[in-house]
């Protein structure tokens, strides 16, 4: 078994435990066990050949002896036994946002609901606010939760899709006759979620690259196998579509496939005033009965023929791109390249897979030159945060890196947790002890959206907050935002001269892109960070980039493009001036 398969069976052995009402102690084992395993860089059974299991972070004895289980077997009889006394419908249940393994318990024992169907049968009913620690407001929240969870049921995280369709397009460089290929649709413009991934290509010999398609490992089901058009679907349940275009059309089709289909009008609307034909086959001058090619082979004449320059995908949504790109506004949008340093991470000291030193030595590889580590602070149990103690102890480890690996600053730091009431997890003279504080909210999701806000505008103003982590709290497809006035919230931190994260994790992507493009025009800093639990997750950077692109955001506009010492003297400046 891969290391993901048994973090999951692991993690649902700890919420079966939690809708049984077992030791919270126990549940809370499984649950830093199956985050430790998922945050492995090394497969699992390489560790076991070469040690102990009980050597891993957070792996007891018993589980050790389930996990060995596992990798023997296949299977786990003690989590075999807990799934036999529930229904299998009831994990679909779990996925709702705000139905956690406590509703879940009162759900099945008092109402004897487990599944979806039912849920949404007795919340409409108003059979659900009579049940203790419910109300009307639950119900309307689950029900809204059930909404949500049909919504994102239709499309694929963007970290997924593009897993999938980097596999689909790296076998067929490798093994199938193909000269040009290229995603598009909404994958290209790196949305959040994805409907189907489309690939495009040219290629003299089609059908050969059809029949490998078709035919690679993650194809679950083929839909169409067709000469110049294939669909299958994979083993993730995302639809991909394969089309060959003519390499005289490539570009044209590129742009077509792209979209997006507002985007696509708008262009359109300007062809027929310019008397131009665009279409996904090229783009044509109208000279009365007669039209003439003027371009298509590559993307860029597309543009070209209606005056305008190439407008990057992530901008094609027909939120004002056009005319910025008519007007000569269009931004130098931020890149990969520009990042020189990633400031939030987790490392073993909490609930982290890495070492400080393998995070640091992964991002001196990506070219970084400074890290910000950021475990998690006491509140955050189940994430083994760090004491007083702990933390002032991680600062030998933190030293060690330093002299181990030269030409990259590692910055002490913190992700401390903002309580209910505003204040912080650490007392104000630890926090200056820190180089780097971001904070942020991981509990009370449900607060009002005025206390909500005044909670995260209340740590903003302590001069030793830096920035705030994934503002909004949402896991895509699994948790909505919380309420939160996130106008006020950025008015806020643009007076106050705190950093707004953008989490590159594609389960988060907090900021999402309105939000950032809102912070950048009211002068807001951003900050892009993978919120790495492993150094091999420090290659997620490029999806918040994506996601600052689609906001418009430029180098300028982002704190980790700094070189460190502009970093520290801003953060001095900006201190002082809450001070």
């Amino acid at each position: 078994m891969k290391n993901a398969d048994i973090a999951a069976v692991l993690s649902e052995t700890g919420t079966l435990l939690e809708i049984k009402g077992e030791n919270p102690f126990k549940v809370r084992a499984y649950e830093r066990a199956a985050e430790s395993i998922r945050n492995l860089t090394q497969d699992v059974a390489e560790i076991r050949e070469a040690g102990d299991l009980r050597s891993l972070p957070s792996i007891g004895g018993g589980i050790a002896d389930k996990i060995a289980e596992l990798l023997d077997t296949g299977k786990c009889t003690h989590h075999q036994e807990l799934l036999s006394e529930f229904p299998e419908t009831v994990f679909d249940m779990l996925r709702i946002p705000g139905v956690g393994p406590k509703t879940a318990k009162t759900l099945i024992e008092r109402e004897g609901i487990a599944s979806v169907e039912q849920l949404e049968s007795a919340a409409r009913a108003g059979r659900l606010r009579e049940l203790p620690g419910m109300g009307e407001k639950t119900e309307q929240e689950i029900l809204r939760g059930i909404a949500h969870l049909r919504e994102y049921s239709k499309r694929t995280n963007l970290g997924l899709a593009w897993t999938i369709a980097e596999g689909i397009m790296e076998q067929l460089r490798e093994d199938a006759p193909v000269d040009d290929m290229e995603a598009a649709g909404s994958l290209r413009r790196m949305k959040e979620t994805i409907g189907d991934i489309d690939i495009l290509i040219t290629s003299d010999h089609p059908e050969a690259v059809m029949d490998r398609f078709v035919g690679l490992d993650l194809v679950a089901e083929i839909l169409v196998h067709g000469a110049t058009k294939s669909s299958v679907l994979t083993g993730a349940g995302v639809q991909a579509d394969l089309r060959v275009v003519p390499p005289e059309s490539f570009g044209a089709a590129l742009q077509y496939f792209t979209g997006s289909k507002e985007h696509n009008v708008r262009l359109r609307d300007l062809a027929v005033r310019k008397k131009i034909k665009l279409n996904e086959y090229g783009v044509f001058r109208v000279k009365g009965e007669r039209e003439e090619r003027v371009g298509g082979r590559l993307e860029e004449e597309m543009y070209d023929a209606l005056g305008l320059p190439l407008i990057p995908p992530e901008l094609r949504e027909d939120q004002g791109e056009i005319e910025a790109a008519r007007d000569g506004q269009l931004p130098q949008l931020i890149e990969v390249g520009d990042i020189r340093g990633d400031l939030q991470m987790h490392s073993t000291w909490s609930d982290g897979g890495s070492t400080i030193e393998e995070m640091a030595r992964a991002a001196k590889a990506l070219g970084y030159r400074y890290i910000a580590v950021t475990d998690h602070s006491p509140s955050q149990t189940v994430a083994n945060g760090l004491s007083v103690e702990r933390l002032r102890e991680r600062r030998k480890e933190i030293a060690a890196a330093r002299r181990a690996i030269p030409g990259i600053g590692i910055l002490d730091a913190t992700e401390v947790d903002i309580k209910r009431d505003g204040s912080l997890d650490y007392p104000e003279e630890v926090l200056a002890e820190l180089d780097f504080v971001v904070a942020s909210v991981h509990s009370g999701w449900k607060m009002e959206r005025a206390a909500m806000t005044e909670r995260i505008i209340k740590a903003m103003e302590n001069p030793l907050v830096d920035g705030i982590a994934h503002p909004t709290g949402r896991l895509i497809g699994q948790r909505e935002p919380f309420e939160v006035d996130m106008e006020a919230v950025l008015k806020a931190a643009a007076s106050l001269g705190v950093a707004m994260e953008i989490n590159a994790h594609p389960d988060r992507l907090d900021l999402k892109d309105v939000h950032a493009r809102r912070a950048k025009e009211l002068g807001v800093k951003l900050m892009i960070n993978t919120d790495a639990h492993a150094a091999d997750q420090l290659q997620l950077m490029h999806f918040g980039v994506a996601t600052a692109r689609r906001g418009w955001i430029e180098p300028g506009d982002v704190l980790n493009t700094l070189p460190i010492s502009r970093l520290r003297r801003r953060r001095a400046k900006s201190s002082r001036k809450r001070g």
